[in-house]
Order: structure tokens, then sequence, then C-alpha cells
């Protein structure tokens, strides 16, 4: 185990003035757990963007590691279920937020906390991935479990290019579903093709103030942006539908009503990725290993070196960075 290890630091002065800097680090300053992981690679997600800017308030600690998941090897462990040399993914549980995430050279984390790496996914595809993908396929899931079926009709997926639902129409085509992209950036619609969207509409088709009920279009939604956007998939979507949504990249409002919901008996259903049990991870990590094609996961992927995460960062948070984006770290 190296004496030292790179660690990416957000810190903040007394006049809460963020600051981000590259520093070394040793074993003994990292948090209590029961697992060390020597991390290869991590990725930089919207959550990740929005901790190193400083844009929203999802550090919790000072001074924090970001990178809210990681793929690695243990090096050494005191629980049970992991030995020194097993690979393992961390997604969640409120690492690189309250607890030293993954922009280092090591983590010590709690084992509950880990999952092991499907034998068939690389540590590199595992952060292609990464915590948006695997929140994508939580999301079909729900779907799936409601009765959305590519013969129930349609599926729209909302904020199409960023990195939740890159992986989700990657995903939903590969099931054989009719996918309706919705995304703001013209200049992403071949891209959007390319990963299996059959339909693409405007961001502003769906920004405006939404009716109690409008035009039934869609069976089902995956639903990354929230606010009107999301009211609007709610009024549009039909009878004994259902809309998965996991993100707020528009805001945190959801100016609606229960119209949708008692006289068309649409189901909205919530996916919180950060603190899942871990059968259900493996099921959803299990899921991507066979439900994803590995050409249009890399087609949607860019890798970074360490030193590139604070630039990539500023960039995702103000929307400028389309799919994955893979950060080589060990």
């Amino acid at each position: 185990m190296p004496e030292t290890f790179k660690a990416l630091v957000v810190d903040r002065d007394a006049d809460k003035k963020q600051s981000v800097a590259i520093r070394d680090m040793t074993l003994d300053e990292l948090m209590e757990g029961d697992v060390v992981v020597r991390v290869r690679h991590s990725t930089v997600n919207y959550k990740d963007g929005l901790a190193i800017t400083g844009k929203l308030p999802v550090v919790r600690r000072w001074p924090m590691i970001p990178g809210i998941d990681f793929c690695g090897e243990v090096v050494s462990s005191d629980d049970p279920d992991f030995k020194p040399g097993d690979d393992v993914i961390l997604n969640g549980w409120g690492v690189g937020e309250t607890h030293l995430g993954g922009y280092a050279g090591l983590a010590r984390v709690k084992g509950a906390w880990l999952i092991r790496k499907p034998a068939d996914i690389t540590s590199a595809e595992t952060m292609a991935i990464g915590t948006a993908g695997y929140t994508a396929m939580l999301c079909v899931m729900a779907l799936e479990r409601h009765g959305v079926t590519p013969e129930t009709g349609p599926v729209v997926v909302t904020g199409a290019a960023g990195g939740v639902g890159s992986v989700a129409v990657a995903i939903l085509k590969k099931l054989g579903f009719h996918v309706i992209a919705v995304t703001g950036r013209e200049a992403e619609h071949a891209y959007l093709t390319d990963l299996g969207a059959a339909e693409i509409i405007g961001r502003d088709e769906l920004s405006g103030d939404a009716k109690m009920l409008d035009k039934e279009r869609w069976a089902g939604a995956v639903d990354t942006v929230g606010s009107k956007i999301l009211a609007n998939v709610i009024a549009m979507t039909q009878s004994n539908g259902a809309v998965a949504a996991c993100g707020n990249a528009a805001g945190m409002d959801l100016p609606t009503s229960v119209a949708p919901f008692i006289l068309r008996g649409v189901s909205l259903i919530g996916i919180n990725s950060v603190f899942v049990k871990r059968a259900d991870r493996e099921a959803a990590w299990a899921r991507l290993a066979l439900d994803l094609d590995r050409d249009k996961l890399a087609a949607m992927t860019t890798t970074i070196g360490f030193d590139q995460i604070k630039e990539t960062a500023e960039k995702i948070a103000e929307g400028q960075v389309r799919g994955r984006v893979v950060a080589e770290i060990g």
C-alpha cells in the first residue's frame, strides 16, 4: 500500500469561499471504514460537477474528496464478504458528499456499500456506466415492474443527451422500445439517433406551463430534470402509464395537479439511487451487463486523466458535456 496518494480535495474558508486542489494524502487522513480500495476508475457525474463548482450544496463535510462512485481493487478488508484482490464497485451512500469519495488513489469505506464487479464488465466500463447508468437501469426496472413494455407504447427520456438519459436511451432501444428523446441541444440529434432514439423533440416543447391533462403520447418516461418538464411529461402519459423520476436539473419544484393520477391512473415512481440495498444494486448491475450495448456505451463515453476532473466538472455543471465521462485514477 502506498505511503501517499493523490487526491482531489474541495475545501472552503471562513467566508465559505470554495477552493479545489490536488494534493498528497495518507491513509490516516481517510475516514473510517472496514475496506480499503485502490481506486482504478471513477467518473464525473452531474452531482460531482455541482460538488466541485459549489453551484448547489452537495458537499456536507469539509474538506471533501468528491467522486460519488468508483471501481477498484480491495487492498485490505475487515469485512468477511471481501478480501484483498477483489474487484469492487461503489455507487452512492453519501460518498463524495458526507464521506470522502472516489477522486483519490485510495478510498476507505464500509464493506456494506460495495458490490463485486461483474466479471464480464471491465473497470473502465463500470465507470462509463457509473451512477448515471446504474440510475438509468433502476428507472427502466421500475417501469418494467409497473408493466410498461414495448407493446404498451413509447417511452420518453428527458435530458436525453446527459449521462442518465444517454444510457436510458441505449437500454430502452436494446429492449425493443420506441424511444422518444428530449433535448435542448439540437447538435446532439445525430448522437441520440445513433444511441437508438426513434424520435427527438425539443426541450422547449415541454418547458411551458403544464395542462392538468394533455394529449396521451407515451406509456412510460424516464425523467432526469424535474420542474415544468416533468409536469408536462406526466400530463402526456397515457392511462395506467408510469413515470420514473430521478433528477432535478431544471428545478426541485413540480407544478402539476392530481388529475393525471386520479383520472388516468398514472404512477409517478421516485428513483433513489444513493441508498439501495445490495441485492437490488447487484440486480441492476447484472441487468446492465446483459441489456446495455457495449458499442453504444463506448460511443457515449469520453476518457479523461486525473488532472482533467476539475475542468470537466465545471463543464458538466453548465450542461456542456454529453454522455459519460470516465476518469482514470490509478
